[in-house]
């Protein structure tokens, strides 16, 4: 309940803005909703300056909203149930696309012509529902794999390498006391780990058609591996299916794991030898494939996007912010102001970028472009919800990998059902219906 204060407070906030409208004539007032905390927050009222020099009848207003996720997403589900109009321009997590599409929430981007083209396509599939892509991807996030290269100088080409890496340095006198660490507990980190083992053998979570494939044996060889990795071969510390991103950094930083699976924020840290016995000795990679068919290297893929308020009443001048905002340049000063990954795979040609990023261009680019999107759907919250229990269960032995994934199956079918999706997915592409309103979990 002590959300809901200063989720309320923002909104009387926004109907104030809303109706303090410029008075200057031929004046378009846009409202911008995006991160706007230290570096990063400078650099968006920098950028959206810049903007308004360039295009003098115009004036942003920065909206600002909490930085957590889920309660920005709490509060943007108020402020659009409420068909409020502001803020004009929407940052959005990387799975909360669909849901805000199929809601009516924000306008699709098609007769804008945007030039999807030209960036990564994980990250335009991402944000495209019933075949209109709603979002331009603003900065990229993928899961890594992070190895100590003093213990194994060669980044992994299969599973099995990697678990013979993992035990090989285990067993050296000085070797590290894990061989791998990484998110376990049962919350949405949980999935993006299985997503990328998922990928690895050859297996999804829904097919193209949005058919539930997530209990066939692909899917179930990726679980058996996760477990196999803590309780058979004991790679992993049983204490990961407690485990969050920071647990598992600080094991890694301290010199206790040979590879950990985790996101960019890492390297900074682990960068610094005041704190990081691990500094000038990692390196990190996409997680790579098990050598099976159909198995291909494969991250999990976050960020943010940024979206149309479909209730806005200037569009047109919200799309021009958001073509400036994604345009190279700005991507690059991003990256250079605050390390995040452009979503232009050109850039990663573009010489600036190599002191900008914490880890190599060509590192980032690979991890970028073996990145897969989660579940695509306007469910996608509770369908994470289902998931995270039944991996769980499988992963503490309640259950068996099969078994867990069978229920997992038949409990994200009858939801599909439940919530019309079947029907959606054929129905014309601007048909609204009810979104999700639940608080995602912590998501990437």
């Amino acid at each position: 309940m002590t959300v809901w204060r200063p989720l309320l407070s923002l909104l009387g906030a926004a109907v104030i803005v809303g109706c303090a409208r410029t008075n200057k004539a031929h004046e378009t007032v846009l409202t911008f909703s995006g991160s706007a905390l230290g570096a990063e927050g400078t650099l968006v009222a920098k950028q959206l300056k810049r903007f308004m020099q360039l295009h003098p009848d115009i004036r942003v207003e920065l909206q600002r909203t909490p930085d957590d996720a889920s309660q920005r997403h709490q509060l943007y589900v108020q402020w659009l149930n409420a068909r409020v109009g502001n803020p004009d321009i929407l940052q959005l997590d990387a799975i909360w696309t669909p849901e805000f599409a199929a809601a009516g929430w924000v306008l699709p981007l098609t007769r804008f012509s945007p030039a999807s083209s030209e960036f990564f396509p994980a990250t335009i599939a991402a944000n495209t529902w019933a075949g209109q892509l709603y979002a331009l991807p603003w900065f990229a996030d993928v899961g890594l794999l992070y190895r100590r290269t003093d213990f194994v100088p060669k980044e992994p080409r299969s599973l099995g390498e990697l678990v013979t890496d993992a035990r090989q340095a285990m067993a050296r006198a000085a070797g590290p006391r894990f061989g791998i660490v990484w998110q376990g507990a049962r919350y949405e980190g949980l999935i993006t780990g299985f997503v990328e083992y998922l990928g690895a053998f050859g297996g999804k979570i829904l097919d193209d058609s949005g058919r539930v494939v997530v209990n066939r044996p692909e899917a179930v060889r990726a679980l058996q591996f996760m477990r196999d990795e803590l309780y058979s071969w004991h790679i992993a510390p049983l204490d990961v299916l407690t485990w969050h991103e920071e647990e598992a950094r600080y094991a890694f930083q301290n010199g206790t794991a040979v590879f950990m699976r985790n996101w960019p924020y890492a390297v900074g840290a682990m960068s610094d030898k005041t704190q990081s016995r691990v500094a000038g000795k990692f390196a990190v990679s996409p997680m790579p494939a098990s050598g099976e068919p159909n198995g291909h290297s494969t991250a999990a893929l976050g960020g943010s996007q940024l979206a149309i308020n479909a209730y806005s009443e200037s569009p047109d001048a919200a799309y021009r912010l958001i073509e400036y905002l994604t345009a190279p340049d700005q991507m690059l000063e991003r990256a250079q102001a605050v390390g995040q990954y452009p979503t232009r795979p050109a850039l990663y040609r573009d010489s600036r970028l190599r002191n900008a990023i914490a880890i190599p261009p060509d590192d980032a680019r690979r991890a970028i472009e073996s990145a897969t999107p989660r579940p695509v759907t306007p469910i996608y919250t509770e369908l994470s919800e289902i998931l995270q229990i039944e991996l769980h269960r499988a992963l503490v032995r309640q259950a068996e990998p099969q078994d867990a994934l069978n229920s997992a199956a038949e409990r994200i079918n009858a939801l599909i059902e439940r919530t019309g999706m079947r029907k959606l997915m054929s129905a014309p592409h601007n048909a609204p219906v009810p979104a999700a309103t639940s608080t995602p979990s912590r998501t990437e």
